[in-house]
């Protein structure tokens, strides 16, 4: 099997058939619900430049697009927060926690004008043993999308760890990119060499499944990863260490930017443990900006037109080969 085209890396028209049948389709994993414990607490994020939120109401959460009924601006700050009404900057209409619209002030006499029909616009959400996912117009049930995954970690514990740590990460390449990078360990002896020194390399494994490709590798000692790393369909991440895991989202900004949202649970929420949670956390963010060098001048070669689609490893790049087929199937087998 061949690498696919590099047109599918940098065109606008592309990048943009991705967002209608990838990514408003697909269920995202937005964090750890536990962000959300009480009235009012709100979660505000961008899925490949769709706003959306997700709030706690008297009745639970509730999730929105964060984009105002009115003239379409953003109603929320990307972030965390916390908030009893939703008012939008702009011309200052307010909805209530339910989505409803409850004042629009200085409107004039009009009519025709029923507050009723203006409420935000919902989308779909469900918590998965800990994590929150959203949807804006998903094809599959989250079950479905996450049967492979459900199976890696059914004898997990991943619900009792405890959220510690969010990181934004931002860097110039396409987010097939990242991701081509990501379900693959061909790459570790060149771009990671202290990562590759403290595992048994010769043993990585990487399988393909349904939705979810699994890498794995003997750790030696020393070692913070426990050395299995799972990567789900389309844009998130799962790596398990000592005691917690991360998460990632692969979060496209645009056809030639991506942003990595990766939080960061432990067992041990100890003040005596803190230096080692800190520790953790920084080996983890500094394997992960080794790979952003070699996918901004992927991204320039592609770009230049001076690349032709190369041969993938059957050993190595199963993964690779599996998210490149998923793509040619949304796509319609149109990009080689």
């Amino acid at each position: 099997m061949r690498n696919l085209s590099a047109e599918h890396y940098t065109s606008p028209a592309i990048h943009k058939e991705d967002v209608t049948r990838i990514f408003a389709q697909s269920w995202q994993m937005i964090g750890p619900a536990s962000r959300l414990a009480t009235r009012g607490d709100y979660i505000a994020t961008e899925i490949a430049g769709q706003k959306v939120f997700v709030i706690h109401a008297k009745d639970g959460l509730r999730a929105f697009r964060n984009v105002c009924r009115h003239r379409g601006a953003r109603l929320l700050a990307e972030g965390t927060g916390r908030c009893n009404t939703i008012r939008c900057p702009y011309h200052q209409w307010v909805w209530g926690e339910d989505g409803s619209l409850l004042n629009v002030p200085w409107w004039g006499d009009d009519p025709g004008f029923e507050m009723s029909d203006w409420a935000l616009e919902t989308v779909e959400f469900k918590v998965w043993r800990g994590l929150l996912f959203v949807a804006i117009a998903p094809e599959v049930a989250l079950a479905e999308q996450l049967a492979a995954a459900e199976g890696e970690l059914q004898n997990e514990p991943i619900e009792t760890f405890h959220w510690m740590h969010e990181e934004r990460l931002i860097f110039d390449a396409n987010w097939k990119i990242y991701t081509d990078n990501f379900v693959e360990g061909y790459h570790i002896p060149g771009i990671h060499p202290q990562f590759h020194a403290a595992i048994e390399f010769e043993a990585f494994e990487t399988v393909a499944l349904d939705g979810c490709v699994r890498m794995s590798a003997p750790p030696k000692e020393g070692l913070f990863y426990r050395g299995k790393w799972l990567w789900m369909w389309p844009n998130w991440t799962l790596s398990l260490f000592d005691g917690g895991m991360n998460t990632s989202r692969i979060n496209p900004v645009d056809h030639a930017r991506t942003e990595l949202v990766y939080n960061f649970y432990f067992a041990d929420t100890s003040e005596a443990g803190k230096a080692a949670r800190e520790k953790t956390i920084a080996d983890n963010l500094a394997v992960v900006r080794e790979d952003f060098a070699i996918c901004l001048e992927t991204q320039k070669n592609y770009a230049s037109g001076g690349y032709q689609p190369g041969p993938l490893s059957p050993r190595h790049e199963q993964g690779v080969a599996y998210f490149q087929e998923r793509l040619r199937a949304v796509s319609g087998g149109s990009n080689g």
